[in-house]
């Protein structure tokens, strides 16, 4: 199965968006370590909101588009990885070894859809 692991950080805080050479490296082994089991499919960081918009569709089909930064969000993305595990319980430990590389982090996992998972009316040639 796979997983989408996306960790939070406080934006406001500079730390967060600047790491250091010590977590440059832990981040570059655990990534190496997951590589190597065939854990890791990818895994990015992304750069802080001011850097990105928002695209909401709303009811009508109006589009409407708002550049960061996000003022409501305290916490934002600031990563993800998507990896492969055997079950939930696999991805929550393997999202607890990546949080422990943080100072304060939040990190979510959520299981990816799959094919197979879509109910068999969904699925072309139903």
């Amino acid at each position: 199965m796979r997983f989408l692991m996306m960790h939070r950080l406080d934006e406001s805080a500079p730390e967060a968006w600047n790491p250091g050479p010590e977590f440059i490296e832990q981040m570059g082994a655990k990534i190496q370590e997951w590589t190597e089991k065939g854990v890791l499919i990818t895994a990015e960081g992304v750069l802080p909101s001011q850097t990105g918009s928002l695209v909401r569709k709303h009811k009508g089909a109006k589009i409407t588009v708002t550049d960061g930064p996000f003022t409501e969000a305290k916490e934002v993305i600031g990563g993800f990885a998507l990896i492969n595990a055997a079950d939930r319980a696999e991805a929550v430990q393997l999202a607890s070894e990546y949080a422990a590389m943080f100072g304060e982090v939040e990190v979510e996992v959520r299981q990816v859809a799959e094919f197979d998972d879509l109910p068999p009316e969904a699925q072309p040639g139903a």
